[in-house]
C-alpha cells in the first residue's frame, strides 16, 4: 500500500513538472534573458513573496550558488512563523504591497520577482502591479490553474501585471493525494522551486554563451567559498540592506 502511494504521488508530482516544461520552458528563457540584462547593467532583483511563497524568497537569496543582486522585499506582517492568521489578513490588506515596494524604490535596470501561487491576494498583485508602474519589469511565477480557481479578491491578478510569466501549473488548492479527492501533499513550493532552478540554469547557459562572470554565492562550507562571499558582500551591501542587517 505504502509503495503504491509513493509511487502514484510521484507519478503525479512528474506529470506536473513535465506540464511546466511544456508551458513556460519559452519563458525560462525570456527570464534568464531578462535577469541578465539587469546584471549586466548593474540592477538588483527584487524578489518578493507571501505567506508559504516566502519560502521562495529564502529560495532566491543569500544561496549557495543564488545570484548576489537579489534583495528580499516583504512586509513583517505576512511572514506566518510568528503570527499565521495574521499573515493571511495582512496579504488581503489594500496598500500593504504598495508600500513596500516605495519603500524598497526599486527602478530601472531592476527587475522584480513575485511568487504567488493563487495570485489573486492584493499584496503580490499591488507588488507587480507598482514595479510595473515604475518600469521596473515583472517575472511573475504564479499558476493559471490555481488563479482561476482562487477567490478573487482583486480586480486583476499578478500576471496581468507581469512581462513573463512562468507558470507552474499548480491545482486549485495546491494538494495533490490521494489522486481521488485530494487534501494533502501540496506542490507549490516544489514547482515554483524547480521553476527557479531552470531560470537559474538558463541563465547560466547565456552568460557563458556570452563571456559575462555572474555574482553569485559560493557555499560557504567549501574551500574558498568566505572569500568569494565577502567580495560580493562588499560589493552589495550598500544596496540590499538585508546582507547585513542595516535594513
Amino acid at each position: 500500500m505504502l509503495e503504491s502511494t509513493r509511487s502514484e504521488f510521484s507519478s503525479r508530482v512528474r506529470t506536473l513538472l513535465d506540464d511546466l516544461d511544456a508551458a513556460s520552458g519559452a519563458a525560462v528563457g525570456d527570464a534568464a534573458a531578462l535577469l541578465l540584462a539587469s546584471v549586466e547593467a548593474d540592477g538588483i532583483v527584487h524578489v518578493a513573496g507571501a505567506g508559504h511563497s516566502l519560502a521562495m524568497v529564502f529560495e532566491t537569496f543569500y544561496r549557495a550558488g543564488g545570484l548576489a543582486a537579489v534583495r528580499p522585499i516583504w512586509d513583517p506582517g505576512v511572514f506566518p512563523l510568528d503570527h499565521a492568521v495574521r499573515s493571511t489578513r495582512v496579504e488581503r490588506r489594500a496598500g500593504v504591497g504598495r508600500a513596500v515596494v516605495e519603500a524598497a524604490a526599486p527602478a530601472p535596470p531592476d527587475v522584480a520577482v513575485v511568487f504567488s501561487t493563487s495570485g489573486r491576494n492584493p499584496y503580490p498583485v499591488e507588488v507587480a502591479a507598482e514595479c510595473a508602474a515604475r518600469g521596473v519589469p515583472v517575472v511573475a511565477v504564479t499558476s493559471a490553474r490555481a488563479a482561476e480557481g482562487a477567490a478573487a479578491r482583486t480586480a486583476t491578478t499578478l500576471a496581468d501585471h507581469a512581462s513573463i510569466v512562468l507558470d507552474t501549473r499548480v491545482p486549485p488548492g495546491d494538494v495533490v493525494h490521494p489522486a481521488a479527492g485530494p487534501r494533502t501533499a501540496a506542490v507549490s513550493t516544489i514547482l515554483a522551486a524547480y521553476a527557479w532552478s531552470r531560470v537559474l540554469a538558463a541563465l547560466d547557459d547565456l552568460a557563458a554563451e556570452r563571456g559575462v562572470e555572474l555574482p553569485r554565492w559560493t557555499s560557504a562550507n567549501v574551500p574558498g567559498g568566505d572569500e568569494v562571499n565577502i567580495a560580493l558582500l562588499e560589493r552589495y551591501r550598500h544596496r540590499i540592506p538585508e546582507l547585513t542587517g542595516d535594513a
